[in-house]
Protein backbone atom coordinates (compact mmCIF):
# COMPACT_ATOMS: atom_id res chain seq x y z
CA UNK A 1 0.00 0.00 0.00
CA UNK A 2 0.97 3.89 -0.46
CA UNK A 3 -0.33 7.11 -0.29
CA UNK A 4 -0.97 9.10 -3.85
CA UNK A 5 1.69 11.30 -2.39
CA UNK A 6 4.11 8.27 -3.17
CA UNK A 7 3.17 8.10 -6.90
CA UNK A 8 6.09 7.88 -9.53
CA UNK A 9 6.17 7.48 -13.18
CA UNK A 10 6.57 4.17 -13.74
CA UNK A 11 4.73 2.82 -10.71
CA UNK A 12 1.83 -0.30 -11.27
CA UNK A 13 -1.48 0.47 -9.27
CA UNK A 14 -4.08 -2.63 -8.24
CA UNK A 15 -7.58 -0.39 -9.16
CA UNK A 16 -10.62 -1.65 -9.78
CA UNK A 17 -10.91 -5.75 -8.93
CA UNK A 18 -7.35 -6.02 -8.97
CA UNK A 19 -6.46 -4.33 -12.98
CA UNK A 20 -3.43 -3.52 -13.24
CA UNK A 21 -2.83 0.36 -14.21
CA UNK A 22 0.90 1.82 -14.56
CA UNK A 23 0.84 5.77 -14.01
CA UNK A 24 2.01 7.81 -17.14
CA UNK A 25 2.11 11.23 -15.35
CA UNK A 26 1.45 12.34 -11.92
CA UNK A 27 0.46 16.14 -11.15
CA UNK A 28 0.31 17.49 -7.25
CA UNK A 29 -2.76 20.66 -7.13
CA UNK A 30 -3.02 22.56 -4.62
CA UNK A 31 -6.04 24.63 -5.04
CA UNK A 32 -6.53 28.08 -3.40
CA UNK A 33 -10.06 26.73 -2.29
CA UNK A 34 -11.04 22.97 -1.04
CA UNK A 35 -8.25 20.18 -0.78
CA UNK A 36 -5.46 19.06 -2.35
CA UNK A 37 -5.29 15.99 -5.03
CA UNK A 38 -3.70 14.24 -7.66
CA UNK A 39 -4.23 13.76 -11.06
CA UNK A 40 -3.10 11.31 -12.93
CA UNK A 41 -2.97 9.99 -16.64
CA UNK A 42 -3.01 5.98 -16.36
CA UNK A 43 -2.15 3.04 -19.33
CA UNK A 44 -3.86 -0.47 -18.14
CA UNK A 45 -1.15 -2.93 -18.29
CA UNK A 46 -2.59 -5.38 -20.55
CA UNK A 47 -4.61 -3.40 -22.74
CA UNK A 48 -2.77 -0.38 -23.28
CA UNK A 49 -5.95 1.75 -22.84
CA UNK A 50 -5.64 5.17 -21.54
CA UNK A 51 -7.24 6.93 -18.94
CA UNK A 52 -7.47 10.34 -16.46
CA UNK A 53 -8.16 9.67 -13.11
CA UNK A 54 -8.17 11.97 -9.82
CA UNK A 55 -7.15 11.10 -6.47
CA UNK A 56 -7.79 13.11 -3.11
CA UNK A 57 -4.30 13.57 -1.98
CA UNK A 58 -3.21 10.99 1.03
CA UNK A 59 -5.85 8.40 -0.54
CA UNK A 60 -4.11 4.77 0.22
CA UNK A 61 -3.51 3.09 -3.44
CA UNK A 62 -2.75 -0.21 -4.01
CA UNK A 63 0.57 -1.01 -5.40
CA UNK A 64 1.34 -4.06 -7.65
CA UNK A 65 4.94 -5.56 -7.72
CA UNK A 66 5.97 -5.82 -11.15
CA UNK A 67 9.30 -7.92 -12.05
CA UNK A 68 11.22 -6.21 -15.04
CA UNK A 69 13.65 -8.46 -16.30
CA UNK A 70 16.09 -8.26 -18.75
CA UNK A 71 15.48 -11.59 -21.37
CA UNK A 72 16.83 -12.74 -24.20
CA UNK A 73 14.90 -14.46 -27.02
CA UNK A 74 15.96 -18.26 -27.36
CA UNK A 75 13.13 -19.60 -30.10
CA UNK A 76 9.21 -20.15 -31.37
CA UNK A 77 7.71 -23.30 -29.86
CA UNK A 78 4.78 -23.81 -31.86
CA UNK A 79 2.98 -20.48 -31.63
CA UNK A 80 4.41 -19.56 -27.79
CA UNK A 81 8.07 -17.42 -28.04
CA UNK A 82 10.67 -19.09 -25.45
CA UNK A 83 12.87 -16.39 -23.48
CA UNK A 84 15.30 -17.23 -21.83
CA UNK A 85 16.52 -14.52 -18.08
CA UNK A 86 19.95 -13.52 -18.78
CA UNK A 87 20.81 -14.14 -14.86
CA UNK A 88 19.43 -17.39 -14.32
CA UNK A 89 19.14 -18.85 -17.59
CA UNK A 90 15.86 -19.92 -16.89
CA UNK A 91 13.21 -20.65 -19.94
CA UNK A 92 9.70 -18.95 -20.35
CA UNK A 93 7.85 -19.78 -22.75
CA UNK A 94 5.07 -16.53 -23.32
CA UNK A 95 2.45 -16.34 -25.41
CA UNK A 96 1.88 -14.70 -28.89
CA UNK A 97 -0.97 -12.39 -27.46
CA UNK A 98 1.56 -11.00 -24.54
CA UNK A 99 4.08 -10.67 -27.28
CA UNK A 100 2.16 -8.48 -29.28
CA UNK A 101 3.68 -6.35 -31.99
CA UNK A 102 7.05 -6.95 -30.72
CA UNK A 103 7.31 -10.35 -32.53
CA UNK A 104 7.93 -8.33 -35.96
CA UNK A 105 11.19 -7.18 -34.74
CA UNK A 106 12.21 -10.18 -32.95
CA UNK A 107 15.50 -12.34 -33.76
CA UNK A 108 17.12 -15.10 -31.84
CA UNK A 109 19.40 -13.55 -29.52
CA UNK A 110 17.57 -10.73 -29.14
CA UNK A 111 17.21 -8.68 -26.15
CA UNK A 112 13.93 -7.25 -24.47
CA UNK A 113 12.86 -6.47 -21.08
CA UNK A 114 9.91 -8.98 -19.59
CA UNK A 115 7.48 -7.94 -17.35
CA UNK A 116 6.41 -10.56 -14.69
CA UNK A 117 3.52 -10.02 -12.01
CA UNK A 118 2.81 -13.13 -9.94
CA UNK A 119 4.67 -15.73 -12.39
CA UNK A 120 3.20 -14.86 -15.65
CA UNK A 121 4.42 -12.23 -17.87
CA UNK A 122 2.01 -8.91 -18.81
CA UNK A 123 4.42 -7.19 -21.42
CA UNK A 124 7.64 -7.41 -23.58
CA UNK A 125 9.53 -4.68 -23.75
CA UNK A 126 11.65 -4.09 -27.23
CA UNK A 127 14.17 -1.06 -27.40
CA UNK A 128 13.16 2.27 -28.91
CA UNK A 129 14.89 0.75 -32.03
CA UNK A 130 16.51 -2.56 -33.47
CA UNK A 131 18.73 -3.11 -36.47
CA UNK A 132 17.57 -5.82 -39.13
CA UNK A 133 18.81 -6.93 -42.47
CA UNK A 134 16.52 -6.43 -46.00
CA UNK A 135 15.73 -9.60 -46.79
CA UNK A 136 13.76 -8.89 -50.25
CA UNK A 137 12.67 -5.43 -51.75
CA UNK A 138 12.14 -4.50 -55.10
CA UNK A 139 14.80 -2.28 -57.10
CA UNK A 140 13.58 1.12 -56.79
CA UNK A 141 13.06 3.01 -60.00
CA UNK A 142 14.33 6.60 -59.94
CA UNK A 143 12.09 8.21 -62.01
CA UNK A 144 8.80 6.11 -60.03
CA UNK A 145 7.34 8.81 -57.56
CA UNK A 146 3.78 7.50 -57.57
CA UNK A 147 4.06 6.30 -54.01
CA UNK A 148 5.98 9.16 -52.11
CA UNK A 149 9.29 7.72 -53.09
CA UNK A 150 9.37 4.63 -50.68
CA UNK A 151 8.63 1.06 -51.61
CA UNK A 152 7.52 -1.85 -49.58
CA UNK A 153 10.95 -4.20 -47.90
CA UNK A 154 10.38 -7.38 -46.31
CA UNK A 155 12.62 -7.32 -43.13
CA UNK A 156 14.59 -10.77 -42.00
CA UNK A 157 11.89 -11.50 -39.44
CA UNK A 158 9.22 -11.74 -42.32
CA UNK A 159 7.70 -8.31 -41.52
CA UNK A 160 7.19 -5.42 -44.19
CA UNK A 161 7.87 -1.74 -43.55
CA UNK A 162 8.40 1.20 -46.74
CA UNK A 163 11.42 2.17 -47.06
CA UNK A 164 12.94 4.47 -49.05
CA UNK A 165 13.66 3.64 -53.00
CA UNK A 166 17.43 3.62 -52.83
CA UNK A 167 17.78 0.90 -49.99
CA UNK A 168 18.51 -2.42 -51.46
CA UNK A 169 18.17 -6.41 -50.56
CA UNK A 170 20.64 -7.32 -47.89
CA UNK A 171 21.14 -3.81 -46.42
CA UNK A 172 20.81 -3.03 -42.72
CA UNK A 173 18.02 -0.51 -41.53
CA UNK A 174 17.21 0.78 -38.43
CA UNK A 175 13.87 0.43 -37.49
CA UNK A 176 11.78 2.18 -34.79
CA UNK A 177 9.58 -0.49 -32.59
CA UNK A 178 7.28 1.23 -31.55
CA UNK A 179 5.80 2.34 -35.06
CA UNK A 180 7.37 -0.02 -37.17
CA UNK A 181 9.23 2.95 -39.60
CA UNK A 182 12.31 3.11 -41.24
CA UNK A 183 14.93 5.07 -39.25
CA UNK A 184 18.32 4.78 -41.66
CA UNK A 185 21.11 2.94 -42.76
CA UNK A 186 23.42 1.40 -40.54
CA UNK A 187 26.70 1.44 -42.03
CA UNK A 188 28.21 -2.14 -41.01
Amino acid sequence: MATTNDLKNGMVLKLDNGQLWSVVEFQHVKPGKGGAFVRTKLKHVLSGKVVDKTFNAGTKVETATVDKRGMQFSYKDGSDFVFMDTDTYEQMPIAPEVVGDAANYLLEGFEAVVAIYEGSALYVELPASVELVIEYTEPGVQGDRSTGGTKPARLETGYEIAVPLFITTGEKVKVDTRDGSYLGRVNS
